[in-house]
């Protein structure tokens, strides 16, 4: 098969040929987006689950439908142990100018951009490192506002900003929309506060809403924050894709190039990659490098699968297992051993414990740091679970 035909793209949150199995969750936030620009009350959006379901590729798609409807947007990653405060800046910034040159009141643009600048020359000294983007670049051309957004309590101040910035774009008949991706990572007192700001403008009724994508745990963390989270929010939990959306991954992109896929193919490529969306497109790109021709065999999923597993093995396991310290790793290979038996399903910490013949405490810095890398997750008291899937079962095979 000619490689530079290959439909495939298993590259980190980008966008495969066919968003499959995701379409209820467009047609909803379609919904969501109309509800809001016409002033009725709804939700922000939390999406969880585990690396390599997707979550940032459907975070993308639903601001691409924003942008459709001229919302203006903005996006940021959030970092362990970096304030929230000029990354948010720097998303709304991006929104306001989506919506500022279609305003046809420059100053009061300009007022808002001068509230924004404000919020942005609040933020620390040390937050501003390793931040490309300085607050002063923010609205150059006017000066700050003063006693709007710039109290240094970031709920407060956040309450301010959201309020101004949903009224410009509302002048408009259109909305404001925060994209945040690795949402787990806000500080727990900046989640707090974040969840503060997001339930004062849903009381209003102001057009913006927030759109949060994190691991599993996302929403036990949002919970422990603010109790009102569980309402404030529609949680989505993203996950693996069922077996017809998996080959409807796989055979429509292949379709536009008039390649077909064999019944057995697909049968293994199923058991292959789980349905996981990542594996998926990492599987498909490689089977087809390796077919000879259409359709593709079974024949040639058993000759691609050695490959693909050891790109993932280097790229997406690997490269996570590196990052850990030796105490971490032998935390994880106990995870792993203990998940043998259950498909890698949570384990509790006190058998980890039991399996390094350690006390559960002396662990503590292991796990705390495994969690800070990502590369583990805790959804209840005393639990761990790894935040990859298939994490356990390389490990295992791997025998490092």
């Amino acid at each position: 098969m000619d490689p530079v035909r290959n439909p495939y793209a298993p590259g980190a949150g980008q966008r495969p040929p066919e968003l499959a199995g995701r379409d209820r969750e467009l047609r909803q936030f379609e919904v969501t987006l109309e509800r809001v620009a016409a002033g009725r009350p709804e939700r922000s959006m939390v999406l969880s689950g585990l690396r390599g379901v997707g979550k940032t590729v459907l975070l993308n798609a639903l601001r691409s439908l924003a942008v459709k409807r001229a919302w203006g947007t903005g996006k940021i990653e959030a970092r362990p142990d970096q304030s929230v405060r000029l990354p948010l800046a720097q998303a709304v910034h991006a929104a306001v100018r989506e919506v500022a040159h279609r305003h046809r009141d420059p100053e009061r643009v300009d007022a808002v951009a001068g509230v924004l600048k404000s919020f942005a020359l609040r933020t620390k000294l040390d937050d501003r490192k390793g931040v490309r983007w300085q607050p002063a670049s923010i609205g150059a051309d006017v000066p700050a506002a003063k006693g709007r957004a710039d109290s240094g309590d970031l709920e407060l101040d956040m309450i301010e900003l959201f309020t101004d910035v949903a009224e410009l774009a509302g002048d408009l008949g259109v909305g404001i929309g925060i994209f945040i991706d690795e949402m787990q990572d806000i500080p727990p007192a900046e989640l707090a506060a974040l969840c503060g700001a997001v339930h004062e403008i849903s009381q209003q009724g102001a057009p913006l809403v927030v759109v949060g994508a994190g691991l599993p745990h996302l929403p036990v963390a949002l919970s422990a924050s603010k109790s009102y989270a569980e309402r404030l929010f529609r949680y989505v939990a993203v996950d693996r894709l069922p077996r017809e959306m998996a080959d409807r991954a796989l055979l429509v992109p292949a379709g536009t190039e008039d390649v077909d896929y064999e019944p057995d193919a697909l049968d293994e490529l199923y058991r292959l990659t789980d349905g996981y969306p990542y594996f998926v497109q990492a599987y498909g790109k490689v089977t087809w490098d390796v077919a000879v021709e259409s359709p593709i065999r079974i024949s040639d999923v058993a000759e691609a699968a050695p490959e693909a597993e050891g790109e993932l093995a280097v790229g997406f396991f690997g490269a996570r297992y590196d990052r850990a310290t030796p105490a971490e790793r032998d935390y994880m290979r106990a995870m792993a051993e203990l998940g043998a038996d259950s498909n890698d399903k949570a384990v509790t910490t006190a058998r980890v414990a039991d399996m390094l013949g350690r006390k559960p405490q002396s662990l503590s810095p292991a796990r705390d740091g495994l969690i800070k890398k990502g590369l583990v997750y805790s959804s209840e008291r005393g639990t761990v679970a790894f935040t990859v899937p298939h994490f356990g079962k390389y490990l295992r095979a791997q025998h490092v």
